[in-house]
């Protein structure tokens, strides 16, 4: 289970960098006025695990943050991620965050 939790963990990791580096790629292209990224795109990178990476390139790059289900819907899809986390590993969590 270990070694499932640690590939876990790697994913989680690389999802969020992704999403953070893509809500900056979007803010770059909406500053020259070119193709975006679909808002839905962005959320559903937040919904699959990136919801650290969304948060964190929202106060970064200024990006979204007018928007509300941006402003209020990654923060509560970041709050349930992490009430999931805790529900599921409860006392055993630092024992993964630790990995």
């Amino acid at each position: 289970m270990e070694t499932m939790a640690k590939y876990i963990i790697y994913l989680l990791l690389a999802i969020n960098v992704i999403t953070f580096i893509l809500y900056g790629i979007d803010k770059l292209k909406a500053k020259k006025g070119k193709w975006r990224i679909p808002e839905a795109t962005l959320l559903l990178l937040a919904v699959v695990g990136g919801s650290i990476g969304a948060w964190l390139g929202m106060k970064v790059w200024h990006h979204k943050t007018l928007h509300k289900k941006f402003r209020y819907g990654v923060p509560l899809i970041l709050i349930a991620q992490f009430a999931l986390c805790i529900y599921f590993f409860g006392e055993n969590i630092q024992a993964y965050v630790c990995l």
